[in-house]
C-alpha cells in the first residue's frame, strides 16, 4: 500500500501583521511556564536581593 503525503491548506484574511501577533501572542503563552521557571532557578542564584551587573 502506498503511503499517502498529507497537503494541508489555510485561508487566511487576516493581514501579515495581524498573523504575526497572533502567532506571537500564542507562543508566549505556550512558553510562559519555562519563563518562569528559569526565572526562579535564576533568582535562587541570588537569595539576598544581590543583582548580577555585566560590566562593558
Amino acid at each position: 500500500m502506498a503511503k499517502r503525503k498529507l497537503n494541508y491548506r489555510f485561508h487566511n484574511p487576516n493581514p501579515v501583521e495581524v498573523t504575526a501577533d497572533y502567532i506571537l501572542k500564542v507562543m508566549i503563552e505556550a512558553n510562559a511556564g519555562k519563563v518562569a521557571k528559569a526565572i526562579q532557578e535564576v533568582s535562587k542564584q541570588f537569595p539576598d536581593g544581590e543583582e548580577n551587573i555585566i560590566e562593558k
